[in-house]
């Protein structure tokens, strides 16, 4: 009796992969139906946490939202062979980074498709705010386009306005590239990128606050972050001054915004993001402001964008499930899982030999 490798008929399995939503934009969750065991998550609302437990269970790859929790629970929930969980943003806030590490999972993320489509939104809002275009739009459809004054709707000019940015990565410097072609002197603040360029030159944070004509923020929320704009800050701005987020909601004081807003203490702002999403409520503050536009988060709402994020995210999947590194993994994590999961596609059968 000895034991030799025997090939088994029956094919190996394949690694299951969830999807944390239906009817992604482009044929990238299609290509991972057509390599791996794909549940995807079937229901008309986002699912919750316990639901997205359930959907992981047993899963080696995981795609979710950014505004999906990557939590130790959720990790957990899907148990010891989770190897990747792909993330279709730029975004992490919602990533426990240091329970993924502990448990060798690889988590990534989506730079580098989206800061050129996420900018335009940017330029878009400061266009909206300050020209109160978004005032004027509410107003004709209250029926309430009168005759001609040269006192309606006046808002401040965009050219020869100094933009300063919180934050200098991708989408600062794409803004920055749009402010130029506007006629806009762009100046920055980053913590680390204390250099000028041929776009910027950096100025304290406190500066920047004083001497901007808009200020847009784009960092992510951290603790550092959390509440960086508020009642102080915007102390600081000029009274003509235009604030503009798309980086994270909770980096602004929104209730600081709408006293300042109100006391004529800031001229405009414009967000597309916000604390508690999503704001349902047809009766929200924000929404009734006049001097504030808000978006429903879609700086990277384009038909092209959108795929480009799940196309990347499905990517990184593929790459560590083929044993390989992620593209792009989180800042400073390692892009390969710490311990391997090992398939046998190999039998071991008893052999009689006479």
């Amino acid at each position: 009796m000895s034991d030799t490798p025997v090939m088994s008929d029956a094919p190996a399995p394949r690694p299951r992969v969830a999807v944390s939503r239906t009817g992604l934009p482009g044929a990238a969750v299609r290509r991972l139906v057509s390599r791996y065991d794909v549940t995807s998550w079937e229901g008309a609302a986002p699912p919750t946490s316990a639901e997205l437990g359930t959907l992981v269970r047993g899963c080696e790859g995981v795609l979710v939202l950014g505004s999906d929790r990557v939590d130790a629970a959720l990790l957990d929930a899907a148990g010891p062979g989770l190897r990747v969980v792909a993330l279709a943003s730029m975004g992490y806030d919602g990533v426990d980074v240091d329970a993924a590490a502990a448990r060798g999972v690889v988590v990534t993320h989506t730079p580098d498709v989206l800061a050129d489509t996420t900018a335009d939104v940017a330029m878009a809002l400061i266009l909206m705010a300050r020209r109160r275009l978004g005032a004027g739009m509410d107003a004709m459809r209250r029926g309430e386009w009168g005759a001609f004054r040269m006192d309606a709707f006046l808002g401040l000019d965009v050219q020869g306005a100094t933009l300063g940015l919180i934050g200098y990565g991708q989408i600062a410097k794409a803004l920055a590239r749009r402010a130029a072609g506007f006629g806009m002197r762009v100046q920055h603040h980053h913590p680390r990128r204390t250099e000028d360029d041929a776009l910027s030159r950096w100025v304290t944070f406190a500066e920047l606050l004083r001497t901007s004509d808009v200020v847009s923020v784009h960092t992510p929320l951290t603790p550092e972050t959390a509440g960086m704009i508020g009642a102080p800050e915007l102390a600081l701005m000029k009274p003509t001054a235009t604030l503009v987020n798309t980086g994270r909601g909770g980096v602004v004081d929104e209730e600081a915004l709408l006293t300042a807003l109100r006391g004529g203490r800031l001229h405009s702002a414009g967000l597309d993001v916000m604390m508690n999403e999503p704001r349902t409520d047809p009766a929200d503050p924000l929404f009734a402001e006049p001097h504030l536009v808000v978006l429903p988060h879609v700086g990277s709402a384009t038909e092209e964008t959108r795929a480009a994020m799940v196309e990347l995210a499905a990517r990184n999947i593929e790459a560590v499930l083929d044993g390989d590194r992620a593209p792009t993994p989180l800042p400073g994590t390692r892009g390969r899982p710490a311990r391997r999961t090992t398939r046998a596609h190999v039998d071991v059968l008893p052999s009689v030999t006479s």
